[in-house]
């Protein structure tokens, strides 16, 4: 009788499994929704009485659990990267030369196109079989720990048909007709809107309970198997992903030379429309995983693969009104406020308008038609106005004389187009800069929001970041809202920032011109906000990669008596002002050579020893190749270790590698 039940069981689980690879993925459902729902109501009542029975796989799981109190950040062990776009076919012609030039070859080059969804990027981890975690994208390097709300994914499957431990990365993203179920569902209880898809499903991975995420109906598509050492070509690992049960795409295609791209590129143009989810262009990769390793990447982007965005889409509307926002630098920006019009599948209500002189350029009035345009943009922008609509009743768009928000008197400086309002102390300046400091890239305190540090500061709780460090946890539980453990966690949080290496600090001063880059550049030259605010703008200017520019800022910044206040009470509260000594000798002392990295290290996790290598300038990949030119071994190395011996890849224990980021010349023979 049992065995029956289990048969039964695993039966429903199978079946229901495959309907929905066939409904999401494949878009050709083979029963009706009635029939669907029978199977999982039957599965449901099955698992109810027989729990022993219930499989890890089984798509009941996926209704959700108890909510979070939070996410943890995690690291990604090799970053997830953005990728260049490209706006028109001069472009991927171009794309191709330069791929041709770097590999030295004449011929054509073969190229996988897939589908660019206008959804969420996601690493996801399986070991033995399970999937064990699920991370956001975050800022490439770090992300959050949404495992609970991933496993509520359809066909996103608990358990794949590949052993070994493998990383996969894909794509979430939300059914045009789920979206609109959603955002009727609430207009009706009288919440606010979703704008579009892809604002929808990032609005719901980062909800706390996956109850709810369950309901929004998620999708997933994956795109890239790090471990492609298994595969020749990327087309393979494809492959090798579709036959374990993740869900792959059925619309990629192989080209054989970038005139098919363009062909394949040319027919989802219009194709675009047929499809249940959106997309916004196509993704262009090299096939071959050597020639891939061979190209590496920069920084930001791997130079195997561009993006082709679709053409911008257009509409007019009317202008109802302009604000003005006051960033943390101080600067103006108005902002349109539109009658609200569809543009590529999106409500449109504002869009920007960048400076006055651009309202002026434009011959702009509130109460104008306009023509608004959506490209390769997040924020649509205003084109130009249509003077045919006008009656007579329009107004004229004035510059303000002072801040909306503190009202000093605004300035404009030589050489600037930009308006700005010169008070440091201005609310509005002084929650961006908050907001700035705790950001990921900066000081990455998490529970400090837009959200709080907009309370805070109105609460006169917050005047400037110093004061983040003299928050008590008495205080924030009184906030309403603020429950004692998200206060609790807030505090703990804000103490484990006070040691964030020096270049987060300086990125988190929110210095005009000095980005994450220069922020790293600087922290190596000086080591300490001491030294580097005594620099004069000789000494600062004459780095490279630094300009007179950057230099006048920075030194500018640190001339103002209340930034040296503020940076004086950082250090009081035992904020870390300084450097490592030993992260500056180490300085590029890789610049040029790949990596790879395999099994366990004794001193480093695997985002630990990929940061001490991307620090020194070297590339890490995720696929070994001949192009390799080190693997980083540690205990339990897996198949990557024979592999490389018989690529003759120069083989790295961690010692070796730390006495290479030290300038040690003595690089193992190969193999």
């Amino acid at each position: 009788m049992k065995e029956g039940i289990k048969k039964r069981m695993d039966e429903l689980v199978d079946l229901i499994n495959f309907h929905n690879l066939m409904y999401y993925v494949e878009n050709n459902p083979v029963i009706t929704d009635r029939e669907y729902d029978l199977l999982f109501s039957e599965l449901a009542e099955l698992e109810a009485a027989y729990p022993g029975h219930r499989r890890k796989d089984s798509p009941i799981r996926k209704v959700g659990g108890e909510p979070l109190d939070g996410f943890k950040s995690v690291d990604h062990a090799i970053p997830m990267l953005s990728i260049d776009n490209t706006y028109s076919k001069e472009e991927l012609f171009a794309f191709d030369e330069r791929i041709k030039k770097a590999a030295g070859i004449s011929g054509g080059i073969e190229y996988v196109v897939e589908l660019k969804y206008d959804g969420v990027a996601v690493s996801v981890s399986y070991n033995n079989g399970l999937l064990e975690r699920g991370a956001s994208r975050g800022d490439g390097r770090r992300g959050d720990d949404i495992t609970v709300n991933i496993k509520t994914i359809r066909t996103l499957p608990l358990v794949i048909g590949y052993k070994k431990p493998i990383e996969v990365r894909g794509e979430i993203y939300m059914r045009k007709d789920d979206f609109v179920r959603l955002n009727a569902e609430r207009k009706k209880n009288g919440l606010p809107l979703f704008a579009n898809p892809r604002n929808a499903t990032a609005g719901s991975l980062k909800n706390l309970d996956s109850a709810t995420v369950s309901s929004r109906n998620l999708q997933v598509f994956v795109y890239q198997y790090l471990g492609e050492e298994t595969c020749r070509t990327h087309w393979e690992a494809l492959k090798f992903m579709k036959e374990a049960g993740l869900p792959v795409n059925p619309h990629n295609a192989v080209a054989r030379n970038i005139s098919e791209v363009v062909s394949f590129c040319d027919s989802w143009r219009t194709g675009k429309s047929s499809l249940p989810y959106n997309i916004d262009g196509l993704v262009v990769k090299v096939n071959s995983l050597e020639l891939r390793n061979k190209l590496g990447s920069t920084n930001r982007a791997p130079r195997w693969t561009v993006a082709y965005k679709f053409p911008s889409e257009q509409a007019t509307t009317k202008l109802l009104e302009v604000k003005v926002q006051v960033g943390r630098t101080g600067i103006l920006t108005p902002v349109a406020m539109l009658d609200p019009v569809e543009l590529g599948g999106t409500t449109v209500s504002r869009a920007t308008l960048h400076n006055f002189e651009e309202i002026s350029r434009l011959s702009l009035k509130v109460g104008d038609r306009v023509l608004i345009e959506k490209g390769g943009e997040v924020i649509p922008k205003v084109v130009k106005n249509i003077p045919e609509y006008r009656d007579g009743s329009e107004k004229e768009i004035i510059s303000p004389a002072e801040c909306p928000v503190c009202g000093s008197k605004v300035k404009k400086y030589d050489g600037e187009v930009a308006v700005r309002c010169p008070n440091i102390s201005c609310p509005a300046q002084v929650k961006e800069r908050i907001i700035h400091f705790s950001s990921r890239n900066a000081m990455d305190i998490e529970g400090l929001g837009e959200k709080w540090v907009s309370l805070l500061v109105d609460m006169g709780m917050l005047s400037d970041y110093g004061d983040i460090y003299y928050l008590h946890k008495d205080k924030l539980a009184g906030i309403e809202g603020m429950a004692e453990k998200s206060a609790s966690n807030l505090i703990e949080s804000i103490i484990k920032s006070r040691n964030r290496p020096l270049s987060r600090l300086i990125f988190g001063l929110g210095i005009r011109h000095v980005g994450s880059r220069t922020s790293e550049i600087l922290a190596e030259k000086f080591g300490s906000l001491e030294s580097l605010s005594a620099a004069d703008m000789e000494t600062i200017s004459s780095i490279y990669e630094i300009g007179p520019v950057a230099a006048e800022s920075i030194k500018s910044f640190f001339s103002i008596e209340k930034n040296m206040s503020v940076i004086k009470k950082l250090e009081k509260a035992g904020v870390k002002t300084t450097g490592e000594a030993e992260v500056k000798k180490g300085v590029r002392s890789l610049e040029g050579l790949s990596f790879v990295i395999t099994g366990t290290l004794e001193n480093y996790t695997r985002a630990g020893v990929t940061e001490l290598i991307l620090k020194n300038g070297g590339r890490v990949s995720g696929s070994l190749s001949a192009g390799t030119d080190f693997l980083v071994s540690g205990r339990d190395p897996g198949s990557k270790l024979e592999k490389a011996k018989k690529l003759q890849v120069r083989i790295l224990g961690e010692k070796e590698l730390e006495d290479m980021t030290r300038g040690n010349d003595g690089f193992p023979e190969r193999g």
